[in-house]
């Protein structure tokens, strides 16, 4: 399926459009370059040019733990379905993640647009929630009743692990002063 296509129909019919992506034939390097990589760009090419020289290293380094973020979502995804009752199948879930974050990708955009384009993104994010408890039943055969909660517990376990990552990246900074946690 084209990009474009894919991109509108996650975020105008992502209920229709998670049984066609559940029967597709995937892998881990064909999501990267057709989809998550094309799309996790979006939001460091926007800090880039908002921000010019000084944020080109910043935009890097943020388009890349994009990347390893999906990666990373995706196992904690796969490692949690059977708690919910669904099947672990690595390339459901990272597809599942991908498709996911495409309103949160999209939203990049709006980093040119200030605090603003937070609030935008902050939106776009939530929708990218929704967009994952609607596919959850589908790609990783959870009953409908535990999409709820498995959304919710991906979110926190994703929040935590954020939480500390950020702190071993403050540490390592701010060489082991563990300021402003």
């Amino acid at each position: 399926m084209k990009l474009i296509d894919r991109v509108k129909n996650i975020l105008l019919s992502p209920k229709e459009e998670w049984p066609t992506i559940a029967g597709e034939s995937e892998t881990t390097q064909s999501l990267y370059t057709g989809y998550i990589m094309i799309l996790a760009a979006i939001g460091p090419i926007a800090m880039l040019i908002h921000t010019l020289a000084v944020g080109a290293v910043f935009a890097i380094v943020f388009y890349l733990i994009s990347l390893g973020t999906c990666y990373i979502v995706a196992w904690l995804v796969d490692m949690l379905a059977p708690t919910f009752g669904g099947e672990k199948n690595f390339i459901q879930s990272l597809k599942l993640t991908a498709y996911a974050y495409t309103a949160a990708w999209l939203a990049g955009i709006f980093q040119l647009l200030g605090m603003l384009g937070g609030l935008l993104g902050l939106l776009a994010a939530c929708y990218s929630l929704y967009t994952f408890y609607l596919g959850a039943p589908v790609l990783k055969k959870c009953a409908a009743e535990k999409a709820v909660p498995y959304t919710i517990v991906v979110v926190l376990c994703v929040l935590v692990a954020g939480a500390v990552i950020g702190a071993l990246l403050r540490s390592a900074m701010y060489g082991g002063m563990m300021t402003g946690l």
